[in-house]
């Protein structure tokens, strides 16, 4: 075998060897940012959350309106705003120009950066 091949066997393997490593994404989003991108109205406030294994709650008021955000540790957010579901789906930046995805290697805690 020549070096030009032993290069590119070398390159397929460490390529296979990222495809293999545990990837966790977190999704950051600005929650009042957000409300109000999906309401129109401003001023949205944050004033209680509960955490679970599999989401965290966010309870919002913005004047005599009331909002429920909840963020789903997959990625999938509901919105109720005065018991009317307004979100259902997935939080990405697609779908939000306030969340911010970021990936980290399971294993190390590692940002990997994307081209």
């Amino acid at each position: 075998m020549n070096s030009e091949n032993l290069h590119a066997d070398a390159i397929q393997i460490s390529q296979q060897q990222s495809w293999d490593t545990p990837v966790v994404c977190r999704v950051e989003v600005d929650l009042p940012a957000w409300m109000s991108q999906l309401t129109g109205r401003d001023d949205w406030q944050v004033y209680d959350e509960q955490e679970d294994d599999a989401y965290m709650t966010f309870a919002m008021r913005q004047g005599r309106q009331n909002a429920e955000v909840t963020l789903y540790h997959t990625g999938y957010a509901v919105v109720d705003v005065d018991g009317r579901a307004i979100f259902e789906g997935a939080l990405t930046t697609a779908t939000s120009e306030c969340a911010h995805l970021s990936y980290y290697r399971a294993d190390s805690g590692e940002l990997i950066t994307l081209n």
